[in-house]
């Protein structure tokens, strides 16, 4: 008996690996970048939005955050550390919510930050997969709102660029020295998105530009030209900028500072 395979065996056996390759990278998160994946996550969200990802405040402005007059930041307790009381929605499986405490413990190491669960505490971080990306900066108010839509969102590195925004901290390409570092080419940026390329007001705490922050947008963020660059890093075009890992060195200092760890 001829036991070797036909001709139309092995073009089936080929297309399943082909289609297996396929899935297998659709499947894998780190080929979409993090902006891409947040702002995919946020569309069609009826949120009012600012930035891509900062849910527009309701009782005060946002970028008075660091004045003398306005204060967003979490409070230090007498032991020195910065409890932040949390609650997570139970939508989250057990997975799911290792993912999150996992991204959070990184604070643990390397701040005095400490994200706990909730008890009795009034201010606090109530966290929910609300069908985006998205949060409020710093503490406005007593119930801080972060969604982490479970399809998208429970991703390491979007975790940290969510907490660091509820820290008090606004994206890297935002700062008010950026043009020593970057370029804006506004005639790729759609129009509808031009708003979230805006300089703010920042405190960068004397720290030095950060292009591998986890909070940066890629350099194709709201392109309308497919391949067009919306930020283009200077003097060196070829720098890498925007990643999806999590917190850099930088941003573990900006946090230090910031919060006199």
């Amino acid at each position: 008996m001829d036991h070797r395979p036909t001709l139309s065996l092995l073009l089936l056996l080929l297309l399943g690996l082909s289609q297996a390759s396929g899935n297998e990278f659709h499947d894998e998160p780190d080929h979409v970048s993090i902006t891409s994946a947040i702002l995919e996550s946020n569309n069609g969200t009826n949120e009012l939005l600012l930035d891509g990802d900062i849910l527009a405040p309701r009782t005060r402005n946002a970028m008075k955050c660091f004045s003398s007059q306005y204060s967003c930041l979490w409070k230090k307790s007498s032991d020195g550390l910065v409890y932040v009381p949390y609650i997570l929605s139970a939508v989250y499986s057990s997975l799911e919510v290792e993912t999150i405490e996992t991204a959070m413990k990184y604070f643990h190491g390397k701040t005095c930050i400490r994200f706990i669960p909730r008890k009795t505490q009034t201010a606090y971080l109530d966290i929910q997969s609300s069908g985006g990306c998205f949060g409020t900066v710093g503490t406005v108010g007593d119930r801080q709102t972060l969604s982490l839509a479970q399809f998208g969102c429970v991703q390491h590195g979007i975790i940290q660029h969510e907490l660091l925004h509820a820290l008090g901290f606004y994206h890297e390409h935002n700062r008010s020295d950026r043009e020593q570092y970057i370029r804006i080419n506004w005639q790729y940026i759609y129009d509808f998105a031009v708003g979230n390329f805006q300089k703010e007001d920042t405190n960068n705490l004397h720290t030095a530009y950060d292009y591998s922050s986890v909070m940066h947008y890629d350099r194709t963020a709201y392109t309308n030209d497919y391949g067009k660059e919306t930020i283009t890093p200077i003097p060196d075009p070829s720098v890498a900028i925007g990643q999806r890992q999590g917190m850099s060195d930088i941003d573990v200092l900006k946090v230090n500072k910031l919060y006199q760890c």
